[in-house]
């Protein structure tokens, strides 16, 4: 567990780590999963590969997993709009002339997803969502993907083709927005995990998950130019 510092209430209500220089182009406001926090190893993994990009990278803890930390006993997630309204807290504690982009691992992702259009008029450009849980495992009929028809934001969601909350074959008969894009991960599970026999690498699949959103966040940023200039200077003013 990372030593967290509990300077004022929303700090203490919301734990934040940050990666990535403060005069980056764009903040990614990063939400953990249901049952782990914000600095597990694929959290920590994608904020450190994304910050080596030149991105900004702000990940928090819901409320739950903030009491959880403090007294060390597992918690059940808050209710749906207390998640919500914890994740506008902390957009609006995030925000500044850059713009944002919000996201996060499974739920924390969902949650994003339910808020992103919303916040959009307050500076939020995109959505990403690391593994969405798309139906609980082993219960395909309970869907989680009303909202995701109609988003006017541009979302993509990352979606290992193993994953047990929607695998490759049932996420391709969903109803989605054209703004919202699946990029599949190879042989991944719901943390982008390959098999051993898959020829992959749970690196590799990480690696891949960095570089999709890299160009996505890009693309949200600069869409007439990704080109070579890019490459070159990878966090243009």
């Amino acid at each position: 567990m990372v030593n967290i510092s509990f300077r004022d209430r929303t700090i203490r209500e919301h734990p934040r780590l940050i990666n990535g220089p403060a005069t980056a182009p764009a903040t990614l406001v990063l939400a953990h999963g249901a049952g782990v926090p914000m600095d597990s190893p694929f959290m920590a993994a994608i904020a450190t590969g994304l910050a080596g990009l030149g991105w900004r990278v702000v990940r928090f803890e819901f409320p739950y997993m903030a009491r959880q930390r403090l007294t060390g006993r597992k918690r059940a997630p808050d209710a749906l709009p207390k998640l919500m309204e914890s994740f506008r807290a902390v957009v609006a504690e995030a925000a500044g002339p850059a713009p944002l982009i919000i996201g996060g691992k499974s739920l924390g992702g969902r949650v994003a997803s339910l808020l992103v259009d919303e916040l959009a008029p307050r500076g939020v450009r995109g959505c990403l969502c690391l593994g969405y849980p798309f139906h609980p495992p082993g219960r395909p009929s309970q869907l989680r993907t009303d909202h995701l028809a109609t988003l006017a934001a541009p979302t993509l969601i990352l979606q290992g083709e193993r994953d047990p909350f929607g695998r490759r074959e049932e996420v391709d008969t969903y109803d989605l927005s054209p703004q919202v894009r699946v990029a599949w991960i190879p042989n991944g599970d719901h943390s982008f995990k390959p098999t051993r026999n898959s020829g992959r690498s749970e690196t590799d699949n990480l690696g891949e998950a960095i570089g999709q959103t890299d160009g996505f966040c890009r693309a949200l940023l600069w869409p007439h130019n990704l080109g070579t200039q890019l490459q070159q200077n990878p966090c243009p003013e």
